[in-house]
């Protein structure tokens, strides 16, 4: 098997979404996700962290099953690996597991478990996961990690009536509302720990996997809801060491997003702004790439 990554990484990650709504929050009638204080537009890790795991599982192979998927449940995959690894699974029987002998289940055991599950999962070897309910495989903390997305300038909700023409009941339509915004162009920072990928066996080749959805998930992941998403830019700091060479806010300074001079409407559409990368003086030990 593949050594786990040597470097450390740090990315900003630019991606827009034309007439759609990217993230809906639940708690606001699933309008588009926004800061109220400044009505900038906000998308979640969790959001990005699904796309990437709907795009791994479709990609598929014998390393890149996913364990957080869509209505299935998480305590028979943490029993499947007590299976390989000869250990209880502690079970009781009509999907009950005894929690109390869980809890005590010894820290090698359940490293066990978790090396059995970072093989097997994708998400696990990138994001880390909880798996201490059930049969009890511990916690492990992911090498990959994403900061919400924050949209450049201030978005507008917009709360649309749509109809449909029939109903589920009756013979006359109903009336209905849709969420968008016109328009929005969002900042994710993320960061790469090599020395967290030494615990998960987080490889190389698990990287170019992970850079592959990021340019490629929103063409998996078209709705009707989601208007035209699309990633714009990814630009990737790589460190020479483990620990890295800068602070990751510093790296991150160097890349600047503006609207373009003279612009007098609300920008449209991602050639609406100017992405600037300064490479100039760069820190010893720090390399820079554009992957999109």
């Amino acid at each position: 098997m593949s050594q786990p990554i040597q470097s450390r990484y740090d990315f900003v990650y630019l991606f827009d979404c034309k007439d759609g709504n990217p993230n809906g929050d639940p708690d606001a009638a699933n309008s588009p996700r926004v800061d109220p204080q400044d009505m900038h537009g906000l998308v979640s890790d969790v959001c990005l962290k699904r796309k990437v795991r709907n795009y791994v599982l479709q990609v598929g192979g014998p390393r890149n099953d996913i364990f957080v998927q869509t209505k299935s449940p998480l305590n028979p995959r943490i029993a499947e690996a007590c299976k390989e690894a000869n250990l209880p699974d502690f079970k009781k029987g009509e999907g009950k597991w005894d929690t109390d002998k869980a809890k005590n289940r010894s820290q090698k055991d359940i490293r066990t478990l978790q090396q059995k599950l970072c093989e097997r999962y994708f998400d696990v070897r990138t994001f880390g996961g909880v798996m201490s309910t059930g049969p009890n495989a511990g916690q492990i903390r992911g090498p990959v990690q994403m900061t919400f997305s924050r949209s450049i300038d201030t978005i507008l909700p917009i709360d649309l009536c749509i109809t449909r023409v029939t109903d589920t009941d009756k013979e006359e339509g109903e009336m209905g509302r849709k969420n968008l915004i016109p328009y929005g162009l969002y900042r994710c920072h993320g960061f790469i720990s090599a020395n967290l990928a030494k615990d998960t066996g987080f490889t190389d080749a698990d990287l170019e996997l992970f850079w592959q959805a990021l340019s490629q998930m929103f063409d998996h992941d078209r709705s009707a809801s989601r208007g035209t998403m699309a990633p714009q830019k990814l630009v990737v700091f790589k460190h020479a060491s483990s620990l890295g060479n800068a602070p990751a806010h510093k790296l991150f300074e160097r890349v600047t997003v503006a609207r373009k001079p003279g612009a007098t409407t609300a920008a449209r559409q991602f050639s609406d702004y100017d992405v600037t990368v300064n490479e100039q003086g760069l820190p010893a030990g720090i390399t820079v790439q554009s992957l999109l």
